[in-house]
């Protein structure tokens, strides 16, 4: 597929690829091994860990039209979020491919969600013919509350989709709402994995928070969630979902990174927590739509001090497992 008619790039992939971090030093434990200090360096890394690659379950590939509103959106985020959020790349399709390609991504999602009814069934659609053109991306799948969920998304997983990707605050849903239990019985019954962002961060959403999708483990207790960006800020609270279900994990998107959170912001205690929730932890991007490297991920979790076998279960092993990658 190509993307012709993409917005025109602010700097060469070359330049983008020897990008630093945002002028941090990372330190660890000597006995770690040394974060990456650009985007350029995480091969490296990840061959001294042993790695094959890089599982990031957050991936955002989307129709050009689409990705324009949401790249319009992030270039007026200090009045939406009171800071600047520079989209880091800002790339055609083809070379945002190339780009998680040469990052070590193995797998590569395309995580697409709508703000509106009866945008979901066509963005699956969509999906379908992206993850048809490139052997490497996987078939993903969204939902919005609806009657027609009840058939779109059963007929998303008969054509393929193994991922899925909801927005509780972009769709202005609660995931409770008993609309949408067919679409959860199905998704269970498939055993697919969902990125759900549902935390309160970066902004309150009518039905954020991890009631409603505590809710919707009450009644289809196996749902495979994957709890975007740690469940930020209610970073506890949707731990506790984790530890009390077997199939609930968290993705690492933005946490420690230095934009919302550094590694010296996280207190002992969750620390703690971490390190035993290794098996349930999972990398997460937001690339392409970070407001820096991606370097700035891998080296905030190395940050956490928590140790190579640590990272290793993070960056690959968990996320390799959950998605099927063997």
């Amino acid at each position: 597929m190509n993307d012709s008619d993409d917005a025109a790039t602010p700097m060469t992939p070359p330049e983008q690829a020897n990008r630093t971090g945002l002028g941090r030093t990372v330190s660890v434990p000597e006995t770690m091994t040394a974060p990456p200090r650009s985007d350029a360096e995480i091969p490296v890394y990840l061959a001294a860990l042993g790695l094959p690659g890089l599982a990031d379950i957050h991936v955002h590939f989307l129709p050009q039209n689409v990705l324009n509103k949401v790249w319009e959106y992030f270039d007026n985020a200090a009045a939406n979020y009171g800071r600047d959020w520079p989209i880091s790349y800002r790339y055609d399709t083809d070379t945002r491919l190339r780009i998680v390609r040469e990052l070590g991504l193995r797998a590569i999602p395309a995580l697409t969600y709508p703000h509106k009814p009866g945008m979901a069934a066509w963005l699956n659609e969509w999906n379908a013919e992206f993850a048809a053109a490139h052997d490497d991306v996987i078939h993903c799948g969204t939902l919005y509350a609806e009657p027609e969920a009840a058939d779109y998304v059963p007929a998303a997983l008969a054509a393929g989709a193994k991922l899925f990707k909801v927005h509780v605050q972009v769709g202005v849903f609660s995931p409770d709402d008993a609309v949408l239990d067919p679409a959860w019985e199905a998704l269970e019954d498939a055993q697919v994995p969902i990125v759900i962002h549902a935390g309160s961060a970066p902004l309150p959403g009518e039905y954020t928070g991890p009631q409603a999708v505590a809710n919707v483990l009450e009644r289809f207790p196996n749902l495979k969630f994957v709890i975007a960006h740690m469940g930020m800020p209610e970073y506890e609270e949707f731990a506790d979902l984790v530890e009390a279900h077997d199939h609930v994990f968290l993705d690492t998107t933005m946490f420690a990174s230095g934009y919302f959170s550094s590694p010296a912001e996280v207190g002992p205690a969750y620390r703690e927590r971490l390190a035993r929730l290794q098996e349930k932890i999972i990398l997460g991007s937001d690339f392409p739509n970070i407001p820096y490297p991606y370097v700035d991920q891998i080296s905030g979790l190395a940050g956490l001090g928590l140790g190579d076998d640590w990272m290793r279960s993070v960056l690959w092993t968990n996320g390799a497992q959950v998605l099927g990658l063997g």
